[in-house]
């Protein structure tokens, strides 16, 4: 393969690339995206399932491989509204070194993104997102898709209008998070030591659940919205605006929380329990 090769990919193909690939760049409209990172030291594949549409175009240079629309390019990419793009649909799938630099910006497509140890950057104008035990620095920023994210434990920025976050087993040393109308659910197996979490939102709703033990300085509070507190450690305040502060632990990591209107709860993960039972 030469240092700079180009494929047009109108029907089902599968590419096995023979140069090492150390970033990877996908930008599609409609259908599914699916990026696996590997430490099998196979080679970088690419397989393209379904395409409807225009062709995709498919280049590598330089240890760089894009799969990309030519016409959806990532600078300005949430600003991307044409509805004719929405008429493309292409299932891809690309499997790379899990220390590959990985872009991914769908456009009416589901995106997933797993086993990846470099950064991570996803943009979506809509579609669900998927992120998969990533322990690179993520940053995810949509208009309206919604983003999950399962043990990630690198560093997660999330950005979004009305896009939902849900977290699910999180331990990494940070999240920062901010929309407009957007909920934010966190469920963390553990708080890295000096954590820093930060959520911000206008309406949408916040709820934590934290473990047992944690170690957190916390303050959180909502202007207009419920509160729900799981732990005596913390005390709740306020008659109109309401908030929960307070030490868990030593203090280590810093939770902050705010919405406006939204409700806001802080749930406690069950305490891991001995029961004595033997594993064989």
């Amino acid at each position: 393969m030469s240092a700079r090769s180009e494929w047009s990919v109108s029907a089902p193909r599968t590419l096995e690339f023979t140069e090492p690939v150390r970033a990877l760049n996908v930008r599609t409209a409609g259908g599914t995206v699916n990026v696996v990172g590997t430490s099998d030291g196979g080679p970088p594949r690419l397989e393209v399932s379904e395409i409807d549409g225009e062709p995709l175009t498919v280049s590598y240079d330089g240890g760089t491989l894009t799969v990309a629309y030519e016409d959806l390019p990532w600078k300005g990419f949430l600003k991307f509204f044409d509805r004719t793009a929405w008429r493309r649909r292409a299932v891809v799938s690309v499997t790379v070194p899990a220390d590959t630099r990985v872009e991914v910006g769908v456009v009416g497509a589901s995106a997933v993104v797993s086993g990846i140890s470099g950064r991570t950057d996803l943009r979506g104008v809509s579609g669900g997102c998927t992120l998969v035990g990533l322990t690179g620095a993520v940053r995810a920023d949509t208009v309206s898709g919604a983003v999950e994210a399962q043990g990630v434990t690198g560093e997660l920025r999330f950005h979004t209008v009305s896009g939902d976050l849900t977290v699910i087993d999180g331990g990494g040393a940070g999240v920062r998070a901010d929309s407009v109308s957007g909920d934010m659910t966190l469920d963390l197996d553990r708080i890295a030591t000096e954590a820093d979490i930060q959520l911000t939102t206008v309406s949408g709703e916040i709820a934590i659940r934290l473990p047992d033990p944690a170690d957190a300085h916390v303050s959180v509070n909502t202007t207009t919205g419920s509160v729900a507190n799981a732990f005596d450690d913390l005390r709740v305040s306020g008659w109109g605006p309401r908030q929960i502060t307070g030490t868990l632990g030593a203090g280590g990591g810093t939770l902050r929380a705010s919405t406006i209107s939204g409700g806001l709860a802080l749930l406690r993960r069950p305490a891991f329990e001995d029961t004595g039972k033997k594993v064989l």
